[in-house]
């Protein structure tokens, strides 16, 4: 057994218990091949929820700093995200864009489910901010569909993307995944910047119907450095 099929069988109906998070559009997502999931990011548990509420194991980009505790904690957070589908990469330096963009090539070449936030860190309030190309540069050069998905109500659960959830309260959960889009129209065209930024937007555009956000024609990082 797997250690994403274990943490499936013991976490998955915790997290049901506990969260009671809502699945709608789960069958909108292809059964084999390559498949890139693009959605809004709220807090830090969207990372915990998203792999768990899915049938295909999901792999996605993370820090690296969350695999290299030596305690027995920093070793259990290691093996967990590890197992749920987190590779660790180094964002901080000046390639870590390039790095994050040839892993999730690598995963989409293999045939799997690469997860990826457009808007490239946590909105600072709760609103939908503009993506970054690095989604469209994906599919183009992979050919594979993207999926948008929304996240919603999260961030009431973690506030702040800190600390424990709170559960109760009436706060629920919901994952909310949309029709597949296909991008092969502008096959070869992945150097193309205005494409680019079209094929972004339009995923964004989808995300933003999905989670009813209000849309912030700004980068998150510039929102948060203001």
């Amino acid at each position: 057994m797997s250690r994403f099929v274990l943490l499936k069988v013991l976490l998955g109906p915790l997290l049901k218990l506990l969260l009671r998070p809502r699945v709608e559009g789960l069958e909108r997502i292809p059964a084999t091949g390559p498949v890139i999931l693009a959605g809004n990011h709220l807090t830090f548990i969207d990372s915990v929820i998203l792999p768990l509420v899915c049938d295909r194991q999901v792999f996605f980009i993370g820090k690296d700093e969350y695999v290299k505790g030596r305690s027995l904690k920093g070793r259990l957070m290691a093996w967990f995200f590890t197992a749920v589908g987190m590779i660790p990469v180094d964002r901080d330096g000046g390639r870590g864009g390039v790095a994050a963009l040839m892993t999730g090539r690598r995963v989409l070449e293999r045939g799997d489910v690469f997860g990826i936030y457009p808007e490239g860190t946590r909105s600072p309030d709760g609103r939908l901010y503009r993506g970054r190309t690095g989604i469209a540069r994906l599919t183009l050069m992979t050919g594979a569909p993207v999926v948008p998905f929304a996240m919603i109500g999260t961030d009431r659960v973690q506030p702040g993307g800190r600390g424990l959830p709170r559960l109760g309260g009436g706060r629920r959960i919901t994952v909310r995944f949309g029709q597949p889009l296909d991008f092969s129209r502008y096959d070869g065209m992945d150097r193309d910047r205005y494409v680019l930024r079209a094929v972004t937007d339009e995923v964004m555009t989808e995300v933003m119907r999905l989670s009813g956000q209000e849309y912030v024609d700004m980068y998150a990082t510039k929102a948060r450095a203001a």
